[in-house]
């Protein structure tokens, strides 16, 4: 279950509530995957560089809201205004693998990032997924450069990478504020159809859904129905239609779209790609817009997915297990096995994470597989970690494996306790506050 939102935030600050964008209240299944793509993050100069040493404030966000539901950021990428971040269930991160992301600045010629798309692709089980988050052109008269700019983000993104381009992906997601307007309707009748909720009327002026009839890399795609109100320009903290002296027309700026592969073959195909072949299906559940949102002109779409995936890949690439009983009182031992064709690295480590761990440098310590080993057998190794690194106040945690050649984490335990230590001490409040300021050196002085 995946839930997507994009959402043109206009340089403000994250709401004080984002239960309902998220459906975190929502019966039945809970998602397994956050795909969120933001546009117009505040990107002034001071906020841009401070971004860059630390989490940008949505991040942190985000993170704040889902870690404590058992989500991690499983990647991000950000040029200036545009900002993409996933978040997944801890029991798919060993299952997915080959993380890249990728820019392409179109402002100013490709000089600038203010417009453009920002990729995350992955492979989910074996199958290869993209996201791309856009923010295109403006203004209605500026359709062909939205498609030229649309068609090179599609061109440059990973080109010349060991990895597929993105229309080589089983399934590629295309989202963002897009900026098509609705063509030829005056003002007045766009905003009667509206009041009416007669949106079938706009459609066939929609410019994207025009541009879908006639160009042929955009005829692949496909979206839901558009049974929402058009998603921008809209008064602040208000569902008020623009009342501005430029009084822009309503159009649907804010847009999911998808792609599958196997469709695409099976048209070139003409009948030949059986059912059965098929290993991936996509089921847009719900698309909707979230009118309560007021901190932007735009209000925020999301798309709520079912992938029903055969896995290709269905075994851990590495199984750990903590061994014994775990506390402060005395060293700890980490036993792990990996399958044989894993590519391990001196550089590999064993984090220990609290269950509720944000990212992967959220660890409260480490071991690396190789320094702090002490035991190989042909089926299993052995480390240990110091019983100076354990927090002495205990409680729930993981064991996640990292891989340096596979930048990811390919292994997790399940949750254990470690048990509090008869002589707990101030050390376990001294370690939390100074660790963040530790662990990001430790670990990239040893990549360098």
């Amino acid at each position: 279950r995946l839930h997507l939102v994009t959402w043109n935030v206009g340089t403000a600050s994250p709401p004080p509530d984002v239960t309902s964008l998220l459906q975190l209240n929502s019966v039945g299944p809970t998602m397994d995957m956050y795909v969120i793509g933001l546009q117009e993050v505040n990107s002034k100069i001071t906020n841009f560089l401070s971004d860059l040493a630390f989490d940008d404030p949505w991040s942190i966000f985000f993170m704040t809201v889902l870690s404590p539901l058992g989500y991690i950021k499983l990647s991000s990428v950000r040029m200036q205004g545009l900002l993409l971040l996933i978040f997944v269930k801890h029991m798919h991160l060993p299952f997915i693998r080959d993380i890249h992301t990728q820019f392409t600045r179109t402002g100013l010629y490709g000089y600038w990032g203010n417009k453009g798309g920002v990729s995350i692709r992955m492979s989910l089980y074996g199958h290869t997924i993209c996201f791309m988050n856009c923010h295109l052109p403006a203004h209605m008269e500026n359709t062909e450069q939205r498609l030229d700019d649309f068609e090179k983000i599609l061109e440059m993104q990973f080109e010349g990478e060991n990895i597929p381009s993105t229309l080589e992906h089983d399934v590629l997601f295309w989202f963002g504020d897009l900026n098509f307007r609705i063509a030829d309707y005056g003002i007045h009748f766009v905003r009667e159809s509206i009041n009416n909720k007669r949106y079938s009327l706009l459609w066939e002026k929609d410019q994207l859904n025009m541009a879908k009839k006639t160009e042929a890399f955009l005829k692949e795609f496909i979206e839901g129905p558009l049974q929402f109100k058009p998603t921008y320009k809209f008064d602040l903290y208000s569902d008020v239609y623009d009342t501005s002296e430029k009084k822009r027309k309503p159009a649907w700026t804010d847009r999911i779209l998808w792609r599958l592969k196997h469709l695409c073959q099976n048209e070139s195909k003409e009948g030949e790609f059986s059912e059965e072949e098929q290993t991936i299906f996509v089921t847009l559940n719900n698309y909707v817009s979230h009118m309560s949102y007021g901190i932007s002109d735009h209000k925020p779409v999301t798309g709520t997915f079912g992938l029903e995936l055969k896995p290709l890949v269905s075994v851990p690439l590495v199984m750990l297990n903590p061994e014994g009983e775990w506390s402060a009182e005395h060293d700890v031992i980490i036993r792990y096995s990996a399958v044989p064709e894993f590519p391990s690295s001196a550089w590999d480590w064993i984090g220990l994470f609290k269950v509720t761990f944000r990212h992967t440098n959220d660890y409260v310590t480490y071991a690396w597989v190789e320094d702090d080993e002490i035991s190989s057998d042909k089926d299993s190794k052995q480390v240990y970690m110091s019983a100076a690194e354990i927090p002495t106040m205990g409680g729930e945690f993981l064991l996640c494996y990292y891989s340096n050649n596979l930048q990811s984490i390919v292994g997790i335990s399940e949750p254990f306790q470690i048990l509090p230590s008869k002589t707990s001490t101030e050390k376990d409040l001294t370690q939390e506050e100074n660790s963040w300021m530790q662990k990001p050196d430790n670990l990239e002085s040893r990549d360098e």
